[in-house]
């Protein structure tokens, strides 16, 4: 396979963000043509490609972010196990054009996989979810990389037997200087600047060179556990303390690293249901005129205001603590920072015992004095004004 060399420089001497797993998997790919001894390969189907699916007939549009991700594909397609962070970020592009699609749902079953583009790609999520709202399910693993995208979306739901995690960096250095010299081979480097052949494979890595990859994969690292705090509300050293584990069920939830447990069907249709309850709660004003170009953006921010609120109140009802719901938002704080807060008060109460579930029933109250509602027209008039 001519491919065979540029696929090895993607994986070795490269920070990588992704599951050991699956590096392993790869790792046993490569190894019968370099000769590299590992444990072989868990017995896989063949690779599927799903193409993204349309926006349904109410406005959501679900984007696949399947298989190991790469920056860039080089040739090589979905068949391929690759899905390149451009195709992705081209997918949303056209969600967020699209004036039928009034929410996106990441669908999220990857490993992870390259650094390179994975944090401009979750800014890029960031951005767009100030116009249409965006959430994430780990259907049925989102590790490493793939968890940096996860994370970038305003909710993450997990499949019951979904994972989540894996927040750590990792570069790999084969040294095949002992099967060169048993096939009789000697490599002779010629090179002009003392660092130019770091890393090389057919001479064991030297201290330098070590040095140089550490301090690479410990810059990259840093940049992820930021990246996570900031998009979940969390600590860095909350982050940090993770050590990349992988997270399931009800720990990934009291780890802050997901919201709820749902599958991608029940993700949909939540959306839907904010989405919807939405309309009337900002019914237009006759008296005033919104110019067209600005519609569509007055639109999206008020669905975002409006799933932010309810996710507070929902927060903070099933934690036992609904007194806090109008605190939280004339804060303006986001759905994150009102769960870690909760979190924390939570740990500091013994009592408290509740949790996050699909099916919990949303608070109740009468739309005289509820201040979910008061709060959310108050940001919809606020965004008018703005425009």
């Amino acid at each position: 396979m001519t491919g065979l060399p540029h696929v090895a420089a993607r994986v070795f001497n490269t920070p990588l963000l992704i599951q050991r797993a699956k590096l392993d998997v790869i790792l046993s790919v490569l190894a019968p043509k370099f000769e590299l001894q590992t444990v072989p390969p868990p017995l896989l189907g063949p690779p599927t490609s799903q193409p993204p699916r349309l926006a349904d007939e109410r406005g959501i549009y679900v984007l696949p972010i399947h298989g190991t991700l790469v920056q860039r594909t080089a040739g090589l397609d979905a068949l391929s196990g690759l899905t390149s962070y451009q195709t992705i970020a081209r997918r949303l592009d056209t969600a967020l054009a699209d004036e039928a699609v009034r929410g996106i749902v990441l669908d999220i079953d990857s490993p992870g996989g390259e650094a390179a583009g994975v944090f401009d790609l979750a800014d890029q999520i960031v951005a767009a979810r100030a116009r249409k709202p965006i959430w994430a399910v780990a259907n049925d693993a989102a590790f490493s990389a793939a968890y940096a995208l996860a994370s970038a979306a305003s909710r993450v739901f997990l499949t019951r037997t979904a994972g989540v995690g894996s927040i750590g960096v990792i570069a790999l250095h084969v040294d095949q200087s002992q099967r060169d010299t048993q096939a009789g081979l000697t490599y002779t480097p010629i090179h002009a600047g003392a660092r130019k052949n770091d890393g090389s494979p057919h001479a064991p890595l030297s201290d330098e060179a070590r040095g140089s990859i550490q301090t690479e994969v410990n810059r990259l690292y840093e940049l992820f556990v930021l990246t996570v705090a900031d998009q979940r509300g969390l600590t860095a050293d909350a982050v940090r303390q993770t050590e990349a584990a992988l997270y399931f069920g009800q720990d990934a939830l009291d780890a802050g690293l997901a919201d709820r447990i749902g599958t991608l069907g029940d993700a949909v249709r939540q959306l839907h249901t904010e989405l919807d309850a939405s309309r009337p709660l900002f019914p237009e004003n006759p008296t005033m005129s919104t110019p067209e170009s600005t519609a569509p953006a007055v639109d999206a921010a008020r669905a975002q205001a409006h799933a932010e609120a309810v996710a507070i109140a929902e927060l903070c009802e099933l934690a036992g603590q609904p007194a806090l719901t109008a605190s939280y938002l004339a804060e303006g704080i986001t759905a994150a920072t009102a769960r870690q807060r909760l979190l924390g008060l939570r740990a500091q109460s013994p009592e408290i015992a509740s949790h996050l579930t699909p099916t919990d029933p949303a608070p109740q109250a009468h739309a005289a004095s509820n201040p979910l509602i008061a709060a959310a027209k108050a940001r919809a008039d606020a965004i008018r004004r703005a425009l």
